[in-house]
């Protein structure tokens, strides 16, 4: 069914629930992309900008007008079933994830390894090592102020996060505002409390199956997404290449470079 009021996105049916997508260009190749934790279709789809044929976005759920999840019980495997059956539904050959959608790409490439010709991974958190630290705790807090349901300190809390070389830009200010507005509508905040104890992959060594060319995307300065852990997951795939960005914001700072890079890669063949 189309939306109301938004009649290029529509839901389709997922393992567990509808899950909202919206599809554009047309022809070869087939992308999909997948946002991260308390990120949206609308903050992933400049990493597509500069890719050719068919691109298609998805809010996972608790995300967008996606169904919200009534428990805690699930994880990176379920994110994962539900990227394959938006994949299958459109054809998907190639996919873009971004953190918790790099995650998911991941938890589904151990059960499938050739599922996809080329995939991009950027700014992984994790990969088969649960994290404790502050970062992760940042999100729980986040899901308090989701909750709550006022926008202002969601805002503030977003632009901490930013780099801190474009926290004082407006244009990051109106940004980090009006992702604000949209996650306070969400059912996000189930996503915030459960991933930050979850990872995508029990054993890293099952990376090595993955034998299509994989390009991870990295930035230094992000204690949330350690370049790290970007460094150290290029190397668990036999294609595997890294590429790691300046502290000032892989879409900030580094946006035409990363439209450019990303374009290139899913382009090639």
């Amino acid at each position: 069914m189309v939306r109301p009021g938004v009649p290029r996105t529509e839901l389709v049916p997922g393992p567990d629930g509808d899950l909202e997508v919206l599809t554009t260009g047309r022809g070869e190749p087939r992308s999909l992309f997948v946002h991260g934790l308390a990120g949206s279709i609308a903050t992933t789809r400049p990493y597509a900008s500069k890719v050719p044929g068919t691109r298609t976005f998805v809010h996972l759920r608790g995300h967008g007008a996606s169904f919200a999840p009534t428990d805690d019980d699930w994880g990176y495997a379920e994110l994962a079933a539900e990227v394959w059956s938006v994949a299958d539904r459109l054809g998907a050959d190639r996919a873009l994830g971004i953190s918790m959608g790099a995650g998911a790409l991941l938890a589904g490439l151990v059960q499938h390894p050739d599922r996809f010709s080329r995939i991009v991974l950027v700014l992984p958190a994790a990969i088969d090592r649960p994290r404790e630290d502050d970062a992760m705790r940042r999100l729980e807090r986040l899901a308090v102020r989701v909750e709550a349901g006022d926008v202002r300190p969601v805002a503030a809390h977003l632009l901490a996060e930013q780099p801190a070389a474009v926290r004082d830009d407006p244009g990051v200010v109106r940004w980090c505002r009006e992702q604000a507005e949209a996650l306070v509508t969400t059912g996000v905040a189930a996503a915030l409390r459960v991933l930050p104890h979850r990872v995508p992959v029990l054993d890293r060594a099952e990376l090595a199956r993955v034998r299509c060319p994989v390009l991870v995307l990295g930035q230094e300065g992000d204690a949330t997404h350690p370049a790290d852990v970007a460094r150290e997951l290029a190397g668990l795939f036999p294609r595997g290449t890294v590429h790691v960005s300046g502290p000032d914001g892989i879409m900030w700072g580094h946006r035409a470079q990363t439209r450019d890079r990303v374009g290139a890669f899913l382009a090639g063949s």
